[in-house]
């Protein structure tokens, strides 16, 4: 049993994260990769089937996107030197089996966190929405800089510990075990379908 409190799914979002068909491929082809987007696939329903909110959070980049990437910036630099990951690529849409629909947030951004280049922060308080369930790939990136910043914005944070993953291993489980859950209530799939349905 969780010992995560309850969630209120009116006032809760799940946050779809960088789950595009370009970021998807650096998860281990097979079981693994089909097996998450199943898990995320759930979580989808479960949130929409209790009322809550769905929110997409995609990165692509527009040219004057790239054109404001200074080169000191080592993270985004390259991507913008190579323009990789433009908005309209096939690869940087949100994947199909996990396509949103309406009424759903949908929001691109142009660094890792899912607020810091967005109005997410906004369109989430504009709806009363004060407690984030996060989904995403990769861990070491949007996940964790989404963390960092909601909980300074003083979001409830829920992470879904089989709804992330990440390239390094090993990096996903320090973030996991041992960063995330000073900030956040760590949950897997089937104790969120539990929270929502007491909550």
């Amino acid at each position: 049993m969780s010992t995560a409190p309850a969630l209120d799914p009116a006032h809760t979002a799940l946050l779809v994260m960088d789950y595009q068909p370009a970021i998807l491929a650096f998860v281990p082809e097979g079981k693994d990769r089909d097996a998450l987007l199943g898990r995320v696939e759930g979580a989808i329903a479960d949130v929409r089937a209790h009322g809550g909110t769905i929110a997409y959070v995609r990165v692509g980049f527009a040219d004057p996107d790239w054109d404001a990437i200074p080169a000191a910036n080592k993270a985004f630099a390259p991507l913008a030197r190579h323009r990789v990951m433009h908005h309209e690529d096939p690869g940087t849409a949100i994947h199909e089996r996990l396509a949103p629909q309406d009424g759903d947030i949908i929001v691109r951004k142009v660094r890792y966190g899912g607020m810091s280049t967005t109005d997410l922060d906004r369109q989430l308080r504009e709806r009363g929405i004060h407690t984030l369930v996060l989904s995403g790939l990769g861990t070491s990136g949007v996940v964790l800089s989404t963390v960092v910043d909601a909980a300074d914005r003083d979001y409830r944070l829920y992470v879904l510990s089989d709804g992330i993953a990440d390239p390094d291993t090993e990096a996903h489980d320090v973030l996991l075990h041992r960063v995330f859950p000073s900030r956040a209530h760590i949950i897997d799939t089937t104790e969120l379908h539990t929270l929502l349905r007491t909550g």
